[in-house]
């Protein structure tokens, strides 16, 4: 059957409103994109126009399976209509995936325009395209979507500059999602690996020093820089406090500083006074909660309430000398509003939770009585 007779019946059927012809539709088109001589046939203009009729035809009432099977068929064409391929393209996602994903007639102009106009899960698949042009990642990085960013840090195929990987680490201290794919991308630098460390858990943690070798020392500096940057800098005037870090992301630096610490046998009763002698009270709580196991919020409850002898329990539990306790109780009180409250009633009566019993004890008294606070 020559190509003149195979566009004449395609036509035909193209009028047809019936499913079944549809199908048959699709099923012609298919033949003749598979035949031998379809891509001689199709450089020919007046036959490009003609598929690009019958294309556009079929998809702008056709029903959604049909273009689902039509999206597969071309997503790796290179001969296929470009005005067609950027409809599926904008087609429901389940039908745009393969088109976005592969087809060799979407450039980046293309892709950018998807990123503008398409839904999120249309932005993600075009993230994930293998061998993302420098102009595509432009333009996923300026919109900063943490979505997107996301598959972007992930795509290891994507020409991604080292000032590329360095927006997605510093975007990684607020879009968690970003650091286990960045954590694993073979672009990831020595220097951008001890930044990372910073925000990732445990896990992510010795995965990258293991993969880096990162020198423990330099882990410390970082983590202690870190904490320090999240409570603030002084002005070297003496005129106040710089924040430089949002509460959440400053509990969390300490949780990691604390937890390196003790993993390290390196968190003693000590670096509590330590703690509050440099005005850090929450470095305090996270550090007295981690040495006693108790739960966080209890220490928390404790200190903001006017029951200072409850506190003496958790210091006597963690080993505080009885004599060292006032002076701990009065930085409490200067960096906490007064709290824990009670005055020197209050204060009496914390000493007497340093009595003869052992730090086994009062962990437990302590544990028991914070549950009424």
């Amino acid at each position: 059957m020559s190509v003149a007779l195979s566009s004449e019946s395609l036509l035909e059927l193209a009028k047809s409103r019936s499913p079944a012809d549809r199908e048959r539709l699709l099923l012609g088109i298919v033949e003749l994109c598979d035949a031998d001589d379809g891509a001689a046939a199709t450089a020919s203009p007046p036959v490009q126009a003609l598929l690009n009729s019958i294309f556009l035809g079929l998809v702008a009432g056709a029903e959604r399976e049909i273009r689902k099977r039509l999206a597969d068929k071309l997503s790796t064409t290179e001969w296929a209509p470009p005005a067609l391929v950027n409809v599926l393209a904008l087609d429901e996602i389940e039908i745009a995936r393969p088109v976005i994903a592969a087809s060799p007639v979407l450039k980046d102009p293309d892709l950018i325009r998807l990123l503008v106009e398409a839904t999120i899960e249309h932005q993600i698949e075009v993230a994930r395209r293998p061998n993302l042009g420098p102009g595509v990642v432009a333009a996923i990085l300026k919109a900063a979507e943490p979505a997107v960013m996301t598959a972007l840090a992930g795509n290891h195929s994507a020409a991604l500059a080292p000032a590329d990987m360095q927006r997605l680490v510093a975007a990684a201290r607020e879009v968690a999602s970003l650091r286990s794919p960045l954590s694993r991308h073979p672009k990831l630098t020595d220097e951008l690996a001890m930044q990372l460390y910073i925000w990732v858990g445990r896990a992510l943690r010795q995965s990258l020093a293991e993969r880096f070798r990162l020198d423990p020392t330099l882990i410390e500096a970082a983590l202690a820089q870190s904490v320090q940057e999240a409570h603030g800098a002084t002005h070297g005037n003496g005129q106040g406090v710089v924040v430089l870090a949002r509460d959440g992301e400053r509990e969390a630096m300490e949780q990691r500083l604390i937890e390196k610490l003790h993993d390290a046998g390196q968190l003693r009763a000590g670096y509590l006074v330590r703690a509050l002698q440099e005005g850090r009270l929450s470095l305090f709580a996270t550090a007295l909660a981690t040495l006693g196991r108790f739960e966080a919020d209890h220490v928390q409850r404790v200190i903001d309430s006017d029951r200072p002898e409850l506190l003496g329990l958790a210091c006597a539990a963690v080993g505080i000398d009885r004599s060292v306790f006032p002076s701990i109780l009065e930085m409490i009180r200067a960096l906490n509003g007064g709290r824990p409250g009670g005055g020197p009633e209050g204060a009496q009566r914390a000493i007497g939770a340093f009595g003869p019993v052992n730090p086994q004890i009062a962990a437990t008294a302590f544990r028991q009585a914070a549950l009424s606070v």
